[in-house]
């Protein structure tokens, strides 16, 4: 037991070539785990922001029981190949792709709050099942977007020690930040970095339990309450870092938030990019957010008032998918999205945003016969980026493709049977 868990430390090590190997290790010390079945589109690394490594997530996704796993970063694809070997080491089938923040302007819905809680005009999109032989002209292009990010970094850091005057706390960019991240190595900066060399910071200054929560209510006018409370005021688990950075994210962005606009891209821009390396655009639908799933969003709404409006016109504007995360809404909110979808033949693509240690890989509802469709699409999107690598006159969306298969449930069957039989 103590070589396993030391094994499963080692997924964390510095470098891909440590953690691959501890994993070839790993994989014939631990027997496999029974299959359930689901599948996960929308797994972060420490390439962006999670406790994972690109191994340590394939590894969290095959030992809890799923079939396909899928790495979603923000502004990289700089774990995407150690990802894709961890997954061949498991035998478990993987997908790429990335997240990212565009410009709405010059569309229908400038000046709207979409599906970002910080700022209106922009919304977070993904690209999907992007074919092997272009992840590096991916990262290429979100480089200097990566480069724009930290400049706009910086500034927030600089704000929050604004906040921060006369408490005895504050935070140093390039000390206490950086380092948390894998920036060196292509990997990106977010808010969420920046939240926790804070929460990191404040437990070591002031401590836990009583003292933090007094210090969050009486000098940062923060009003910690219900089950967030509950997480604070007991003892360090383990994951109180995590605990702490949900309360501050859901709490504190929009005291220091610097409007993101040149590290953006235009909507168009990143159409155009997907189609051109043969990956499938998708529009990340939030809903209006009540009680938050994950405890870092505050109530708030976003596209529900203008949906009817909205998807009709991402199919308009040339994107490919929809991707959604069916434990984070509700049923009446779901079937309404599914049925947009499939009156505009948007392709569906399911996918829980895993980035803290708390998360489960495993989606529920993906057992209930309404959503199954998203395990068969899963399946699908694998086959796409098989194909597409073979020959990306071969992807699911290209001119070529659609002329053979028409309509998109011949183009889900087709390409969920390529992939299920090459990991049968």
């Amino acid at each position: 037991m103590a070589q396993i868990e030391a094994l499963i430390e080692r997924l964390n090590a510095p470098t891909a070539e440590e953690r691959l190997a501890a994993l070839e290790q790993l994989k014939q010390e631990v027997p496999p785990p029974a299959p359930t079945g689901d599948v996960n589109n929308h797994i972060h690394t420490m390439y962006s922001f999670s406790p994972y490594s690109p191994t340590k997530a394939a590894y969290m996704a095959w030992s809890n029981g799923l079939t396909t796993a899928g790495i979603m970063d923000h502004d990289s694809v700089a774990g995407a190949e150690e990802f894709i070997r961890a997954g061949e080491i498991l035998g478990i089938a993987t997908t790429v792709g990335f997240e990212c923040r565009c410009r709405m302007d010059n569309t229908p819905f400038a000046g709207k709050r979409i599906n970002n809680p910080d700022q209106t005009s922009v919304a977070y999109l993904a690209a999907h099942g992007i074919p092997h032989q272009n992840i590096a002209r991916a990262q290429e292009w979100l480089s200097p977007y990566r480069a724009k990010r930290n400049e706009r970094n910086r500034k927030m850091t600089a704000n929050i020690n604004t906040l921060l005057a006369g408490t005895g706390v504050s935070l140093d960019f390039d000390r206490d930040i950086e380092p948390l991240s894998l920036n060196r190595e292509g990997g990106s900066i977010t808010e969420r970095h920046i939240l926790f060399a804070l929460s990191r910071k404040l437990m070591a200054q002031i401590g836990t339990g009583a003292p933090l929560l007094a210090f969050l209510e009486q000098k940062l006018a923060i009003t910690v309450t219900g089950k967030n409370r509950d997480l604070l005021a007991a003892a360090d688990d383990g994951m109180y870092d995590y605990y702490l950075l949900g309360v501050l994210k859901g709490s504190m962005v929009e005291q220091f938030y610097v409007d993101a606009d040149a590290e953006c891209p235009d909507v168009a821009e990143f159409i155009a990019f997907t189609k051109e390396i043969g990956a499938i655009s998708a529009y990340a639908y939030l809903g209006d957010v009540g009680d938050s799933v994950t405890g870092d969003k505050k109530a708030q709404t976003f596209e529900d008032s203008y949906l009817d409006e909205l998807v009709p016109w991402l199919s308009q504007a040339g994107f490919s998918a929809l991707t959604y995360m069916p434990t984070r809404n509700t049923r009446p909110q779901l079937e309404r999205v599914m049925a947009l979808c499939d009156a505009g033949t948007l392709f569906q693509i399911s996918g829980e945003d895993i980035n803290s240690p708390f998360q489960s890989f495993r989606c529920a509802a993906l057992q209930e016969d309404a959503f199954r469709h998203l395990i068969d699409s899963t399946w699908a999107l694998i086959g796409h980026e098989r194909a597409a690598t073979a020959n990306q006159q071969n992807g699911m969306f290209t001119a070529q493709t659609i002329a053979a298969l028409p309509t998109l449930p011949e183009r889900i069957r087709h390409f969920a049977q390529l992939a299920q039989s090459a990991y049968r």
